[in-house]
């Protein structure tokens, strides 16, 4: 089939290619046999009057050509599939779909194991892949190469639509035996604590305190940084290190090291602005899914089972935090 001298059998072939930028694996996505591919790669380069991409040693590098059509190529592809490729009936019941979720180990443990949990009983077909947080999620979302994006809602874009799921506080954790923490804890000396700090992607973006304090200019004394909140827990335990962490990670870890907890300090005096250490955990999902019953039957689960989380007490086993 061909549209103004394009046969568009290739979009789908330079689409391939573009995501996986080698002709093998690109084959392999669309089950075309090799010398296929070959010959379609040809056609597309003689169709844009364009190489497409190049070598340099062992890389294929896209061309600047190439680079501005994988956007619009795949926003065409998935416009076909959600708006003129109806969605299959969903039965969750029946159904053998998998849900690819970018998640962190925090939401994972506190959250996302009760919803597989729901889901195994009511959809015992239906599967999971959990990702790690991405240094560019947006772009999984635009492509649709994932159903659901889990974060902090002030590090979503307003590109798509989104849902709030829960509450969460910051808090400073500290080994039970750290003398050196007191339950009243000062600004000046958190900042003055050795920390534990968690960073995530290859990029080790921030959590939210560290980007409060990039954003004020203020360093603190970091002696460990590891890749996920879960990690941190080892990391104090034994140690006058400090570390901040989602409340409810931290009465999770309870059961398993000796920590105790205290409030963050507020800012410095000379702050004008308040500081929240809160916010809000959210879910959002590409626009084109947004009509898709099978997500819309996900949302309502996930809506559901954050409606009856429990809000998390500070203290240790409903103990009183130490001085």
């Amino acid at each position: 089939m061909r549209f103004k001298g394009l046969d568009l059998n290739l979009l789908v072939v330079l689409d391939a290619l573009l995501s996986e930028r080698g002709l093998t694996a690109a084959a392999r996505r669309i089950n075309l046999s090799q010398p296929a591919m070959s010959a379609a790669v040809a056609r597309l380069r003689d169709y844009f009057h364009d190489e497409l991409f190049t070598m340099s040693g062992r890389e294929r590098i896209l061309t600047p050509r190439a680079e501005t059509l994988a956007p619009a190529v795949r926003d065409v592809l998935l416009h076909i599939q959600c708006s003129i490729i109806s969605w299959d009936p969903f039965d969750p019941a029946q159904s053998d779909r998998r849900f690819r979720i970018i998640v962190s180990d925090f939401v994972t443990l506190v959250f996302l194991e009760k919803v597989v949990e729901r889901v195994a009983r009511e959809a015992p077909a239906v599967s999971f892949e959990l990702l790690p947080v991405d240094d560019d999620p947006d772009e999984f979302l635009r492509r649709g190469d994932i159903d659901f994006l889990i974060l902090p809602e002030l590090f979503m874009s307003s590109a798509h639509p989104r849902m709030a799921l829960f509450d969460e506080t910051l808090v400073c954790v500290g080994c039970a035996a750290n003398k050196q923490l007191p339950r009243q804890l000062t600004f000046e000396r958190y900042m003055s604590r050795r920390h534990v700090a968690a960073k995530f992607g290859r990029m080790q973006k921030p959590s939210i305190e560290e980007w409060f304090l990039i954003e004020h200019g203020l360093k603190r004394r970091v002696e460990v940084v590891v890749q996920a909140f879960s990690m941190i827990p080892p990391m104090v335990s034994g140690t006058a290190r400090i570390a901040t962490m989602p409340l409810r990670l931290v009465k999770h870890f309870e059961k398993t090291f000796p920590l105790q907890i205290v409030d963050l300090p507020l800012p410095l005096p000379a702050f004008t602005e308040a500081v929240q250490w809160a916010f809000t955990e959210a879910v959002q999902w590409p626009a084109l899914h947004n009509s898709d019953p099978a997500s819309i039957w996900m949302r309502e689960i996930m809506l559901q089972e954050a409606s009856g989380m429990a809000t998390p007490s500070k203290t240790p086993g409903g103990r009183r935090d130490r001085s």
